[in-house]
């Protein structure tokens, strides 16, 4: 699929920013990563939603640690800024206890999201707990843990596409699309 030279999405534009083939072979060499470190550990991911959809669905592709996959959902984000207020949205349903854990998020902005993941997560007393994010915004990140696996460190930009939205539209973009001005 061809990409588009602007994406129009309500009333913002967007202008490309990561190919489809750029996601997709860095999305293969974290599999790589991922599969090396888990072998023989049966890790579960488990996907952030609605953000992570694609990044994990395609992540999923190229694992072949035995790995399991499950969603929790939450939200921090109004419009184009983060909220700094995280609301649980569907709780987890998998028992973590002596599981290796893997988060699978699309971005890490603030870093609000990820530690309130992370707590809720460590109650659970997972054998280990990795983050694994398509992209980081290291300027705006103050989270309290460090990603373990990142896709692509991105300037702090509002970026659209594969998985991520500006109020609900533009997830089914193969590529990533950053706001223009």
């Amino acid at each position: 699929m061809t990409m588009r030279s602007v994406v129009h999405i309500h009333e913002l534009s967007f202008a490309p920013f990561l190919t489809e083939t750029m996601l997709q072979a860095r999305i293969k060499e974290l599999a790589a990563q991922l599969n090396n470190n888990y072998a023989g550990k049966k890790p579960i991911f488990l996907a952030v939603m609605n953000g992570a959809f694609m990044f994990a669905s395609d992540l999923f592709k190229w694992l072949d640690c035995q790995p399991e996959l499950s969603f929790v959902k939450v939200s921090s984000y109004q419009g184009t800024q983060s909220s700094g207020r995280v609301d649980e949205l569907i709780g987890l349903q998998t028992a973590l206890k002596d599981r290796h854990v893997v988060i699978v998020e699309d971005i890490l902005d603030t870093g609000v999201t990820m530690d309130k993941i992370f707590t809720l997560l460590q109650a659970d007393q997972p054998a280990s707990l990795a983050i694994c994010s398509l992209l980081l915004k290291p300027t705006s990140y103050k989270g309290k843990h460090t990603p373990n696996y990142v896709g692509f460190e991105i300037e702090d930009r509002f970026v659209v596409g594969f998985g991520l939205d500006y109020k609900e539209l533009g997830r089914e973009l193969p590529a990533i699309y950053q706001l223009i001005g």
